[in-house]
């Protein structure tokens, strides 16, 4: 598994994961530029995505849902802040209606990747910063850090194709 680990800093408001992949930056930056390589590992196996807008680009928008088990569809969207192929992506990460609509009784974070190629592998650091304590605790209470590790761990078999 490319997972290194996934470490929540109560003081810096951030939950960072880290994880490792064989293969040069340029792909492994397709798994956020590609919807469809997106949709392969976005939500955790058991709540696959379904990307239904992909601006990649800084004031783009990325709109999304995830289907759970019972077939309830859980929606979101990406506000695009700042795009650099293939090294560096931050957004912010919402929750939405089924009409794509802001739920603003539902947390945004803040999300900064970071692709650094060394020794034959690239490095990717993903930070998810939050507004506050409350905020963070109630998106870890939803199991955001399992569904994280969850999620990444797909992405080496959507990078093998």
């Amino acid at each position: 598994m490319s997972v290194k680990s996934i470490d929540k800093d109560y003081e810096a408001l951030t939950i960072t994961a880290l994880a490792e992949f064989e293969a040069a930056p340029e792909k492994v930056w397709e798994l956020w530029a590609d919807p469809r390589k997106l949709e392969g590992w976005w939500g955790p196996p058991t709540y696959p995505a379904t990307v239904r807008e992909h601006e990649l680009s800084p004031g783009g928008t990325v709109t999304y849902f995830m289907t759970g088990p019972d077939g309830k569809t859980y929606h979101g969207w990406w506000h695009v802040l700042a795009v650099d192929p293939p090294r560096q992506l931050s957004f912010r990460d919402g929750f939405a209606d089924e009409d794509g609509t802001r739920r603003e009784d539902m947390p945004v974070t803040g999300v900064s990747v970071t692709l650094t190629a060394r020794d034959g592998v690239t490095a990717v650091e993903v930070v998810t910063s939050f507004a506050d304590r409350p905020q963070m605790d109630e998106l870890i209470s939803m199991g955001a850090v399992e569904g994280a590790a969850e999620a990444m761990s797909q992405m080496d078999a959507v990078l093998a194709g």
